[in-house]
Formats: structure tokens, C-alpha cells, sequence
């Protein structure tokens, strides 16, 4: 710390007036804020490993030099243990997109423009950042190869599969490993140069106050193929991206792409994607193996059912994957009990809340239904109304705007005949001639399996209100026949409280709840 403020007042010429240490990212490295006088302030860097921290050096100054979005370094110690580098504040991407990860992937437009903004940016970085670079100076290694897939594939075997203890055969494992290191390592549409960020996600962009997106912590980068960073950023478990969010997203990066180099066939693209997103989540996985699993750590523990989901998705999908006994094992392990049970979700930072009061079976990249008012208020009343289309339709008074309207025109009217014209769809003589005429039957038929569907619905969600309407010429005969046997239909069924109405006939009946 000493040396870190020494290296202070050589730049500056002058001690800061205030030293506050600042929570640091997953390397060893020590962050501090250091405050002048004025209240401008840097950042200090206190590291352990001399290669690390001049490769994060040497990046920084070569993408400044390209005028990407990243950090200055304004001094740096002769042995390069120690640096100040601009502040970029306190605001990450994953602070500014809490609500919506909380949520379980309901992302306000806002949290959404946000991640639209980065994804576009990253092209800039693995493209441009890649010209002149001197990727010797990359840590721990220069390239994205074989021998580092086949590191981190083994890594997921010994530190995550291992550990849920399902059988399997080493060198059957062993052979499907060495092919998809080969296919993930070969490309027929390579760009050439790309700098592959290695560690892209939430936690290591910064925004300023207008939203514009700044890389930080991309030490571990090296020449590589770029869908590594996409898959890295949009198939984070925690992340929770909703299926359209993070096919939008996808889109955003594609066509941001095509501004920095020629991008291959959309189909090629997708089938390279869903390879690289395979890859990183066994070798997420086996980090949450061995940081949750052998060191105890919750966090990493926790981070394992999303993640065991995104591979559970990824293997009901469409993409096919050519190693047929990696793909056995995986199925095993999605279908383990302990990995059965979805996390439930929070209600969202920002206020939307969130209902488990929901009967629709949702998809999982869903997420959980949004809190309705209306929901759970019951028990349900139902109005059935007859009228005359001369008068008017009724009116709604619950003021939820009404439900059905059904036009009994098209049946046989009984009202023609003399026999009939002073009587109602009440009385038994008319009752006989629809039901004789047998039109009215076919019609009510399909009424009751529109309204049988609709009733249940609404007592599973505990809505209070629904309302049928029949009309006809005269709101005398068809209608008021629909309306009392689409009434009785009803209490008989399900129990619940029907109000009956014949607007122009004056009458009014309640057919009270069952107990």
C-alpha cells in the first residue's frame, strides 16, 4: 500500500486526501480509490502476479491507443505490481441490470437498451483491439487452443461430474472431448486475428452516466474465435436472459459485427454459437464444481440449477451436437433429482412484482408471470344477460369490460308464428319448438365450450366478474332461451353465483353459490 500511494505522489505530485479501498474483481489484485483534494480520483492497483498485471497493462494502452472503450493508465511502478488507472465510478452493467436478473429475466426497455448497447460495442473490441496486437504479451497463454479446451473439459469432468457421482466411461469421455476441442478450435470461415475477452460479462463493464459501456478486466484475453465472449455473456446462469432477449441480443451482435469484418452465413454462425455455448457451460460448470463443491462456497453452489438449465435447454433444442456419448452422459446429469428443482424468483427490484398464483405452465426461460390485480380476488359471480340488438348491447358494471356477446340471429325464430309472438323463451311452448327445431342445440353447444373453458380459468386465477350476452331481433324468444340455459348450465357445473337478466322482459334471477 505504501508503494501504491509513493507511486501516487510521483504522478500527481501531491498525497491523496483520501484512500478507500474499493471490492476487486475475481483476480488477486487490490483496488483503491484515491481522491485529490478537488474530489478527482483514480484508481490504484496493488497486484501478486507480474505477468497479470502486464498484460492487463499492455492491453489497456494498446486498446487506448485504438480508442476503445477501456480504462487509461496513467502510472504504472517499474516492476508493474502497482498502477493508477482512470476511475470509470462505481456502476456496472450488473448493478444496472439487477431488477431484471432478480426478476428472473423480466428486463425493463431500459435494462434491455443497456445490454443491446454492450453487445454491440464487443465486436469493436475483439476486432479493432486485435490489430497490431502482440498477443505474447496475453496471460496465461497467447492463443485459444486444444490443450486449453481439453483443460478446461477435464476440469468440468473431475471438479463438477464426478462430484454427483454418475458412472461413466473415462476413455469413451476422453474421445468425444479431443473431438470437440478439434471442431471448437477449427473454423472454415476463421476472420483471421480476433482478441477473445475470455472473462465478458456483466460485472466487467462499467457505465457512465449516459450509459456507454467500458470494458475492464480482460488480463485473461487471447487470439481467439469471438462466439467464446457471446456465449460467455448471454448463457451466464445468473443472467436468467429470457429466450427472445437473448435471440435479440444475438442479432444486435451479428449485425454489429459486419461493420468490422466479413461475418459468415447466419445458419454457420448459429451452429458455431451453439458449440461455444455447450463449451462454456460444462467448463462454468466445473468452476462451480470446484468453488461450490470442494471450497464450500454458496454462491457457487447456488449458481449451479440456472446453469444445469441452460444446458438442459441447449440440449432440447434444435442445435446437434456430434458426440454422441458426451451427449448421453449430459442427459443423465440434467435429469439427477437435486438438479430438478427451478429456483424460485424474487419480486423485481423495481418494483414489478411477481405471482406463483399463475395456472398457465410457463417455459423456464419465461420466468415467473407478473403480479395481477385482478388475481386472486374471487369467488367468481357470473351475469348472463339477454336483449335486443334494437336496444342496445349491455352495458358492463364491474369494469373489466365485459366478456361475451353472442348473436342468436342465425337460429330459427320463433316469433314469426302467431302461437308465439306473446310469449318469451321462458315459456314451454316456445321451449319446444327450438328444441324441436334443433338449431338453437347445435348453437348453445359450442357456447357452453366456450364458456365451460372460461369459467374454470377464472376461478383457478380467483377473478371476480364474467359476462355473457345473448341478443337477437327482439330480446324475447332465441335470446332469452341461450340465456337461462347457458345460466343454469353454469351453477349446475360449477357452483358458482349466476345473475340472470332479460333486459326486456324485466326480469331478474339470482342463482345463489353452492356451500
Amino acid at each position: 500500500m505504501q508503494k501504491l500511494l509513493e507511486l501516487y505522489k510521483q504522478w500527481k505530485g501531491e498525497e491523496p486526501a483520501n484512500v478507500q479501498q474499493i471490492p476487486g474483481a475475481g483476480s488477486n489484485r487490490t483496488y483503491f480509490r484515491l481522491t485529490d483534494s478537488d474530489g478527482k480520483s483514480v484508481v490504484g492497483v496493488v497486484g501478486t502476479s507480474r505477468d497479470e498485471d502486464h498484460a492487463f497493462i499492455y492491453l489497456t494502452e494498446h486498446f487506448t491507443r485504438r480508442k476503445l472503450p477501456v480504462p487509461r493508465i496513467l502510472a504504472a511502478s517499474d516492476d508493474q505490481l502497482r498502477y493508477l488507472q482512470t476511475d470509470l465510478g462505481s456502476t456496472s452493467l450488473f448493478d444496472a441490470v439487477r431488477g431484471g436478473r432478480e426478476a428472473g429475466g423480466r428486463y425493463t426497455l431500459k435494462e434491455q437498451e443497456l445490454l443491446k448497447r454492450t453487445i454491440r460495442e464487443l465486436p469493436n473490441v475483439q476486432i479493432r483491439g486485435a490489430r497490431g496486437l502482440d498477443f505474447s504479451n496475453c496471460y496465461p497463454q497467447a492463443e485459444f487452443d486444444v490443450d486449453s479446451v481439453l483443460f478446461d473439459l477435464n476440469y468440468f469432468k473431475y471438479c463438477f461430474l464426478k462430484a454427483t457421482e454418475i458412472d461413466f466411461h473415462e476413455l469413451k469421455l476422453e474421445a468425444d472431448f479431443r473431438l470437440l476441442a478439434k471442431d471448437l478450435t477449427n473454423d472454415e470461415y476463421e476472420v483471421g486475428d480476433c482478441f477473445l475477452y475470455r472473462d465478458f460479462q456483466a460485472r466487467n463493464v462499467m457505465l457512465d452516466g449516459d450509459g456507454k459501456p467500458y470494458f475492464i478486466d480482460y488480463q485473461g484475453g487471447r487470439k481467439g474465435p469471438y462466439y467464446y465472449d457471446l456465449a460467455s455473456f448471454l448463457w451466464q446462469a445468473s443472467a436468467r436472459y429470457p429466450h427472445k432477449l437473448r435471440r435479440d441480443l444475438v442479432y444486435e451482435y451479428y449485425n454489429s459485427l459486419k461493420d468490422y469484418t466479413e461475418v459468415p452465413p447466419v445458419r454457420h454462425f448459429a451452429n458455431r454459437l451453439s458449440l461455444f455455448v455447450l463449451f462454456r457451460t460444462l467448463q462454468v460448470l466445473g468452476a462451480y464444481g470446484f468453488r461450490g463443491y470442494f471450497e464450500q462456497k454458496k454462491h457457487f453452489i447456488d449458481s449451479i440449477p440456472p446453469a444445469i438449465q441452460n444446458l438442459r435447454e441447449l440440449l432440447n433444442s434444435s442445435s446437434r451436437f456430434d458426440y454422441p456419448y458426451l451427449m448421453e452422459i449430459l442427459k443423465q446429469l440434467t435429469e439427477l433429482p437435486q438438479f430438478q428443482q427451478i429456483e424460485a424468483t424474487a419480486s423485481r427490484a423495481d418494483g414489478y412484482k411477481t405471482t406463483e398464483l399463475n395456472p398457465y405452465k410457463a417455459h423456464p426461460q419465461d420466468g415467473p408471470a407478473t403480479f395481477s390485480k385482478y388475481d386472486a380476488q374471487g369467488p367468481l359471480v357470473v351475469k348472463v344477460y339477454s336483449f335486443s340488438y334494437g336496444k342496445g348491447i349491455p352495458q358492463d358494471e364491474s369494469g373489466n369490460g365485459g366478456g361475451y356477446v353472442f348473436d342468436c340471429r342465425s337460429t330459427h325464430n320463433p316469433g314469426r308464428y302467431e302461437p308465439y309472438k306473446k310469449l318469451t323463451g321462458l315459456d314451454e311452448p316456445v321451449i319446444r319448438f327450438l328444441e324441436d327445431d334443433g338449431e338453437i342445440l347445435t348453437f348453445l353447444d359450442s357456447v357452453y365450450k366456450l364458456a365451460d373453458a372460461h369459467v374454470r380459468r377464472y376461478i383457478q386465477r380467483g377473478f371476480t366478474s364474467l359476462m355473457f350476452c345473448f341478443g337477437c331481433t327482439g330480446g324475447q324468444h332465441r335470446s332469452v332461451y341461450s340465456a337461462q340455459h347457458l345460466a343454469e348450465h353454469i351453477h349446475e357445473k360449477f357452483g358458482v353465483e349466476v345473475r340472470i337478466t332479460h333486459r326486456e322482459q324485466n326480469i331478474t334471477q339470482t342463482l345463489e353459490a353452492a356451500e
